[in-house]
């Protein structure tokens, strides 16, 4: 393709690919991409999913357990503070107007 004066080749500074920009048009006229390294292949598309939903799995574990073991932590937490309460004496609230 023969390079016009009024064209300008642009590089995108998000995905690196090429842009060539026509000054008259005012527009993108063609874009020529990269090749990406960790592009995934359409063959392995099932295994690439089996994999993320194991993960996903996994993390969703991990979430359940850490809320089991939040609750247990703040009932137990809870029962020393009743202990706690129940062994101090009760007493009157000193009121502003008492202390006249």
């Amino acid at each position: 393709m023969v390079k016009l004066r009024s064209e300008l080749e642009v590089g995108c500074p998000c995905c690196g690919s090429t842009l060539i920009v026509d000054a008259n048009l005012k527009r993108v006229v063609s874009c020529r991409t990269l090749d990406r390294e960790d592009k995934p292949e359409l063959g392995n598309a099932q295994q690439i999913l089996a994999e993320e939903k194991a993960r996903r799995e996994a993390i969703f574990e991990q979430s359940v357990a850490q809320e089991k073991g939040r609750s247990d932590a703040l009932s137990k937490r809870f029962e020393e503070a009743l202990k706690q309460a129940k062994k101090e004496p009760i007493k009157r609230p000193t009121r502003d107007f008492d202390l006249d």
